[in-house]
């Protein structure tokens, strides 16, 4: 997959139930910072933040600052939210390559 190249700020996802919302905006060159908010941050959040820079890798994304807030997000939640902020994020709105990620599934 090709790598992704950050331009603004983007947010998806909502703060509703079972849900997460992501805002990612470039880091400058400062690797993955993830401000995470969530109720169960001690039991699951290094796997949240674990399932955010495994997608994050997968695109090519190694600058990126994130502020997520959780609302119990499974983890193809969590993928997919991330996929879609970083989609916004690099203003592609179009294009999409679905087997590739497709492929991420196992």
């Amino acid at each position: 997959m090709k790598k992704y190249e950050i331009k603004k700020q983007a947010v998806a996802g909502t703060l509703e139930s079972s849900d997460l919302q992501i805002i990612i905006a470039n880091n400058d060159n400062n690797g993955i910072d993830i401000d995470l908010k969530s109720s169960v941050e001690k039991q699951y959040g290094r796997r949240i933040r674990q399932v955010i820079e495994q997608t994050l890798d997968k695109m090519g994304i190694t600058d990126a600052k994130l502020i997520v807030v959780d609302k119990g997000a499974l983890d193809c939640t969590i993928v997919a939210r991330t996929v879609g902020a970083v989609h916004r994020a690099c203003d592609i709105t179009s294009n999409y390559d679905w087997e590739e990620i497709d492929s991420w599934n196992v």
